[in-house]
């Protein structure tokens, strides 16, 4: 399957690059990697376009089943972006399509993150109205089954953790984004057109890299966000238009390298970081 091949190469890739931080098992590592590239690609299907789930193009015997297996690449792992491999993010928004929005409690928060990964934040606040669709029967129904018992259990029925966990963690991928290879801070990479987002303030958002993000928005548009460093070295941010990088006292920061709309600049730990 798709799923057991991006497992791997995500459990590879963490394994290499852990020892050549700590620079132990070099041979273990580079065994690794020779594994590694022979693991079976992604695929887009010839037949539906979308992320083929199976090494051969085998047509699904349940279009609509909750489970999306073959987009792990897109959520948790972050091996399909938008901005890395758009002919694959395109290709699992066809999945996405072709599955539907049905299924029970933790499939619907999954779905709210994968959305949030390809930038459709309406799509994902869909599901998560979906996800938190009051239920109040026990009958299992994996197709229809899914929103909040009264207590805010997810509902699977009869209860999974990942749906709470997941809806969560959807809510935060909205907001803010840092995967892929150069782990860019996005700010509201999937916000809603809606009314009830169009402001707001988030504090203690966690990035790669070793930063925190606090930030408030007006009419869908950032107004500030400070981004402390919990380490030395360099941060980088997708720099909305008409903002600044500042350091905590006001002063612009100068040591900025531009790449289109990326930001590159030196960190000290410690430090926060403007964006304004």
């Amino acid at each position: 399957p798709t799923m057991d091949m991006q497992i791997c190469r995500d459990i590879f890739s963490a394994a290499i690059q852990a020892a050549g931080i700590l620079k132990v098992d070099t041979k273990w590592a580079s065994a690794l990697s020779l594994t590694k590239n022979k693991l079976a690609p992604n695929q887009i299907s010839p037949t539906n376009g979308g992320v083929q789930e199976w090494l051969a193009d085998w047509p699904s015997t349940d279009p609509h089943h909750r489970h999306t297996s073959q987009l792990f690449g897109l959520f948790p792992y972050d091996e399909i972006t938008p901005w890395e491999t758009p002919k694959l993010a395109k290709a699992a928004t066809q999945t996405l399509n072709l599955r539907g929005d049905g299924g029970t409690g933790w499939s619907k928060a999954w779905k709210v993150n994968f959305w949030a990964r390809l930038g459709d934040g309406d799509h994902a606040l869909k599901l998560l109205r979906g996800l938190l669709q009051p239920v109040t029967g026990l009958i299992t129904n994996m197709h229809t089954g899914g929103g909040t018992y009264p207590n805010l259990f997810d509902a699977h029925p009869p209860f999974q953790i990942d749906g709470n966990f997941g809806g969560t963690s959807g809510i935060a991928e909205m907001l803010l984004q840092s995967q892929g290879e150069n782990q860019v801070i996005r700010f509201l990479p999937a916000l809603p057109n809606d009314k009830d987002w169009q402001a707001g303030q988030v504090k203690g958002l966690r990035a790669r890299g070793g930063f925190t993000v606090d930030m408030a928005w007006k009419d869908h548009h950032l107004k500030r966000a400070v981004v402390h460093a919990s380490i030395t070295g360099h941060c980088r941010i997708a720099l909305p238009a008409g903002m600044q990088l500042k350091m905590q006292n006001g002063k612009l920061i100068n040591d900025v390298q531009m790449e289109g709309r990326i930001a590159t600049f030196p960190v000290k730990a410690g430090q926060n970081y403007i964006v304004q």
